[in-house]
């Protein structure tokens, strides 16, 4: 059996989700730059991987890498689709949820080629990006509650979700491939 502080950095081997107080337009323009280039370090990992890879995981009952590939597209588009929802409707007071287990044991997930996950991990990365930039002080203050996470978000506070998002689980495909940066 695996120690508990073990297991803990190989679920959180980034640490786990922090939400900032606030963030400085600096902060901002460097969560959004992880988001922007976290495709093309996920595709450039995707080349180094072997077919026997895709089947790793990181850790005993975890995802494996093929999965975590199409997680991270799949995810990246709720981020995307949340904060499209904060900005055009005014009642959207509580985060959309998935079932994110259900989600990646799809039959979708579980057998389509990561290549299309990360065709569609950057073309929304892109558009995510290009939002963010786009958005007002005001819509970058629009809040909504996570009732997983148990916290109220703002849209700075949510970019930093999804940043964090990003290097957690390439963190993680580290891990189950056991390759280095």
């Amino acid at each position: 059996m695996i120690p508990e502080t073990e297991l803990s950095k190989l679920k959180f081997p980034i640490g786990p989700f922090v939400s900032p107080s606030d963030l400085s337009t600096a902060e901002l323009d460097a969560l959004v730059k992880t988001i922007e280039e976290a495709p093309s370090k996920y595709r450039e990992l995707a080349k180094r991987l072997s077919p026997s890879d895709l089947a790793k995981t990181y850790r005993e009952g975890s995802w494996n890498v093929h999965q975590l590939y199409n997680h991270v597209a799949d995810i990246q588009l709720v981020h995307y689709f949340r904060m499209k929802k904060a900005i055009t409707e005014n009642d959207y007071k509580e985060i959309t949820l998935i079932n994110i287990d259900a989600w990646a044991h799809t039959r979708d997930n579980m057998n389509s080629p990561i290549d299309d996950s990360l065709l569609m991990f950057e073309g929304i990365a892109k558009r995510f990006a290009f939002l963010i930039r786009s958005l007002t002080p005001e819509q970058l203050e629009l809040s909504y509650y996570h009732p997983f996470r148990k916290i109220t978000l703002n849209q700075k506070q949510a970019i930093a979700m999804a940043a964090w998002h990003v290097k957690h689980h390439y963190a993680h495909l580290l891990i189950a491939t056991g390759l280095e940066e």
